[in-house]
């Protein structure tokens, strides 16, 4: 409404004009009930011969229309309509128009406006107003009882109209709480380069259409981007911006499309742009369409639709623009203008957290806040990282579990060939940024960025050890897939997991953990049923997610053999974990004890004879604890004995002369 947009002694002045000019067009009602009801009584001469004066003469010198008349323009009313607003406005503001109605209807029961009352008092009354398609009903700018015919039936103002003509905000109750104004953070940076592109595709699109109902998709996973986005569109087109969420929409099909004629209500009033926000992801093999699928195909105004993916509708066109993530430059432009100053203070480092945190701009902003001076904070570097991390740890306690690294070098006995294959890994990570973004080759296609590993060996080897202390080199969070929540019989149910895992992990720069590969990574078999053709389908998409995923992967096995051929081919590393011989295993219960555990003449050289794995000395010596500690007395070589042969039955197991010997 053009009086909204006036401001200071303007707005008061077309304020009070516009009062006095709904008054003198509630007068003209007025004047005209009142010879009507005279003819009706037989007392036309008792009537002032004075006509009202014309409301159009006021309207004359208003610098902007009045409301009625904007109303007017905007839902081409004629001006018995206009008439029949304005009778309706008398019954709910004026206090002689009751008793006036049931005067002219010569039925005190009959109090209200009514379309046959309308066509006798108003010259220029037709019958197409009543029509169902007419601006009035349409539009439904009045409200009336459905079940009395249209002739009759009372007519009431819709509460919306009665304040807009009034000059006042326009507000539907009916889109409150449903469909709400967009608050825009108040400080926020200029968009990226890329970013600002997609803001001038969808201005140019909305602008061409703006007479049509043109849609935009904003596709991509990233809600606070395709926001930014969304904000400069609408600022770019002048119009206020207003948000949906898609979980509002009602399925009832009359609901929604009162809701849609609503909007389309507002817009003519107030033009506005409209954000459709929906997170689900939509197949086309089903069965009806989505509630969300059905506004977009009823409304008639332009709007911006976010999804993370494509969605397509018959007989409507949606144009799809996807939103790119930020290149490395623009997220460390990004991460340079929030610094400031400080950047200078990380030594060149910043590239690095900016290679392995994919924050957002509001993240980025804050991490600035975080930071003490820099002259009291001599480790700016590790504190800027452990925000970072801390920041992008992602959600997924319902499909993985997190693993606090405490495990170092000094606990993993491996042969020395395979600790460098583990230290040449770390330095990869390290050095991603250079390599990839400084030095090109990240330019040559995003797929195989990632850094792939597998460890290959027996249960109780070191592997998931060795993942512990790679995360906690790299001062990352480990997080192991529980396969028993991703794996699902439902089709595409373990797609979707695994997507969710690679997507979150991607951003929370973490390393993913998959124990025991093998049942999840698996051949694809000759397609007998339809159950290994879906299985064959998650190995493939297995195995493109591998290749695109740009973090840290870790796949343990004990079944080298059953993975996948296509899987081995994509590992960046693969490191075999060699079951333990007699030297190495004496080592192990070397450092199997923490220092502050009493001891009392263990013979490591005897114990290493004991013919099994890493895992399965810890869970002896840590058994033989408790039995020492039962006893009062450090651990011993006869408590450790005792605590073999417990576990050698849990493994079916017996221990042989050969490995007790000279206990």
């Amino acid at each position: 409404m053009i009086s909204q947009s006036l401001v200071g002694s303007t707005e008061d002045s077309w304020y009070e004009q516009n009062s006095q000019y709904l008054t003198c067009s509630l007068t003209k009602i007025h004047f005209a009930l009142d010879r009507y009801i005279a003819r009706l009584q037989n007392q036309e001469d008792k009537l002032p011969s004075v006509d009202p004066a014309n409301p159009e003469e006021i309207a004359a010198q208003m610098a902007h229309p009045p409301a009625l008349l904007q109303l007017g323009q905007c839902f081409k009313l004629s001006e018995f309509e206009r008439d029949m607003l304005v009778f309706c406005v008398g019954r709910a503001v004026h206090p002689l128009f009751r008793n006036l109605c049931a005067l002219a209807h010569q039925n005190t029961q009959m109090d209200y406006p009514t379309f046959q009352l309308g066509l006798q008092l108003f010259s220029g009354s037709h019958w197409t107003a009543l029509h169902p398609n007419s601006s009035l009903r349409r539009w439904q700018l009045l409200n009336w009882d459905e079940q009395e015919d249209i002739t009759h039936a009372r007519l009431q103002i819709d509460e919306a109209i009665l304040h807009y003509l009034l000059g006042e905000v326009y507000q539907d109750k009916l889109l409150s709480g449903v469909i709400e104004p967009f608050f825009p953070i108040e400080k926020s940076f200029p968009l990226s380069p890329s970013h600002q592109q997609i803001v001038e595709q969808g201005v140019n699109i909305l602008n061409s259409g703006q007479n049509r109902d043109s849609l935009v998709q904003l596709c991509g996973s990233d809600g606070e981007a395709k926001s930014a986005i969304a904000q400069h569109i609408s600022q770019q087109l002048n119009l206020p911006l207003y948000t949906l969420s898609a979980n509002s929409l009602s399925s009832d099909q009359a609901e929604m499309k009162r809701l849609s004629l609503r909007w389309e209500r507002q817009v003519q009033l107030i033009p506005s742009l409209l954000v459709l926000e929906d997170s689900q992801k939509y197949s086309q093999e089903a069965a009806k369409p989505s509630p969300t699928e059905t506004f977009l195909s009823l409304l008639k105004t332009p709007l911006i639709f976010s999804a993370p993916e494509r969605i397509y509708l018959n007989h409507k066109t949606i144009i799809p623009l996807d939103i790119p993530p930020l290149s490395h430059r623009e997220k460390l432009a990004l991460w340079e203008r929030s610094l400031g100053e400080t950047a200078t203070h990380l030594n060149g480092h910043l590239p690095r957290i900016v290679a392995q945190f994919n924050l957002s701009p509001l993240t980025i902003q804050s991490a600035r806040l975080s930071l003490y001076p820099e002259e009291s904070n001599p480790n700016l570097y590790q504190h800027l990282w452990d925000f970072c991390r801390l920041q992008a740890r992602p959600r997924l306690e319902h499909l993985t579990q997190r693993i606090e690294t405490q495990a170092s070098w000094e606990d993993l006995v491996l042969p020395e060939r395979e600790k460098n294959i583990l230290r040449d890994l770390i330095l990869q990570v390290r050095h991603m940024a250079t390599v990839y973004e400084e030095w090109g080759f990240g330019g040559k296609g995003k797929r195989g960025l990632g850094i792939s590993a597998l460890f290959a060996g027996a249960s109780g080897t070191g592997k998931t050890m060795a993942a512990e202390i790679i995360a906690g080199e790299l001062h990352l969070d480990l997080f192991r897939v529980d396969l028993s929540a991703v794996t699902s019989k439902y089709i595409g149910e373990t797609e979707k997991n695994l997507r969710e895992i690679f997507d979150a992990a991607e951003k929370g720069g973490a390393v993913l953990l998959f124990d025991e590969a093998d049942a999840l990574f698996g051949k694809r078999t000759q397609v007998q049923d339809s159950r290994d053709r879906h299985a064959n389908m998650e190995v493939s998409y297995l195995l493109q997610r591998m290749e695109a995923y740009q973090g840290l992967a870790i796949l343990t096995t004990n079944l080298k053999d059953a993975l996948d051929q296509a899987f081995i081919r994509r590992l960046r590393f693969i490191v075999n974990f060699p079951f333990p011989k007699a030297a190495a295993r004496s080592e192990i219960w070397r450092r199997i004890f923490p220092p502050q555990t009493p001891t009392h003449k263990l013979d490591f050289q005897r114990l290493g004879q004991l013919n099994v794995a890493g895992g399965n000395i810890y869970a002896i010596a840590l058994n033989s604890a408790f039995l020492a500690a039962n006893e009062g007395e450090p651990v011993m070589m006869k408590h450790i004995l005792q605590a073999s042969q417990t576990e050698y039955l849990k493994l079916g197991k017996t221990l042989t002369d050969a490995e007790i010997k000279g206990w």
